[in-house]
């Protein structure tokens, strides 16, 4: 584990602010706190460059998910500026996780988000 795990930490619960902000303001908000202006989203789902298609496709996930809200499962470790976690989407109303998965970002060198790669390690059928 790298000396520098809080910077890591740091920029995954700007990560997760940016997927659980709650209106579009706070979402706009978070999402450039965590992303560079040219930052990357890359998903088997998605491909999408720059702040206001990251929080479009947030928004989106809000929308097919309502009532759920990301959380990190297990730790955060990361060398150099690339960082992995792994998260899980739960139901607020049972805590349920329909969908869960792990990602690797890269950080610039302010510590905010560059690049995703994200990975769906469980998905409902039909989503």
């Amino acid at each position: 584990m790298s000396v520098n795990i809080d910077r890591y930490e740091s920029a995954v619960a700007r990560y997760f602010e940016a997927w659980n902000a709650g209106t579009p303001e706070a979402l706009a908000k978070a999402v450039a706190a965590a992303w560079s202006v040219e930052g990357t989203y890359t998903d088997p789902l998605a491909t999408v460059t720059g702040h206001t298609e990251i929080a479009g496709l947030i928004a989106g996930a809000h929308e097919q998910f309502p009532g759920f809200a990301f959380r990190p499962l297990g730790a955060v470790d990361g060398h150099h500026n690339t960082v992995r976690f792994s998260w899980e989407l739960v139901s607020e109303a049972d805590g349920s996780a329909p969908v869960a998965g792990f990602d690797v970002i890269t950080l610039d060198a302010d510590g905010r988000i560059r690049s995703v790669l994200g990975f769906l390690d469980r998905v409902p059928a039909g989503a």
